[in-house]
């Protein structure tokens, strides 16, 4: 079973800063990406940023220039460094990793954390 804890949500004024963390646990061959996720209320999820085992990253636009993506790959731990905050950035942000369990596995999984709650207050 794999698993991913998610930590460092929480309320911040608008223009403050908040590091999310994630770390991928249990039996797992290989992680080849990882990155967040987001939901707002009354909306679907969507990407905020992903990062690949060779370190390219991918960010929404509307968070680039003020999140910044980065892992760990000792650690199976992936980081997101959030500063700039608007009111618009809240919302539950979920952890994903693609990778095989086994090294059998046919091919990448998607796996995902609970979700923490970030809040950006006007």
């Amino acid at each position: 079973q794999v698993q991913l804890v998610e930590s460092g949500g929480g309320l911040v004024q608008a223009g403050g800063s908040l590091r999310l963390s994630c770390a991928a646990s249990g039996t797992i061959f290989s992680i080849n990406a990882m990155g967040w996720y987001r939901q707002a209320p009354g909306k679907q999820r969507e990407l905020v940023a992903t990062i690949i085992s060779g370190g390219s990253t991918n960010y929404a636009d509307s968070v680039k220039g003020r999140f910044t993506i980065s892992r760990d790959n000792a650690k199976n731990t992936v980081y997101l460094q959030m500063n700039s905050l608007k009111p618009e950035d809240t919302a539950v942000y979920y952890c994903n990793a693609k990778g095989r369990r086994f090294s059998y596995s046919p091919a990448d999984a998607d796996y995902w954390g609970q979700g923490t709650q970030v809040t950006v207050s006007s």
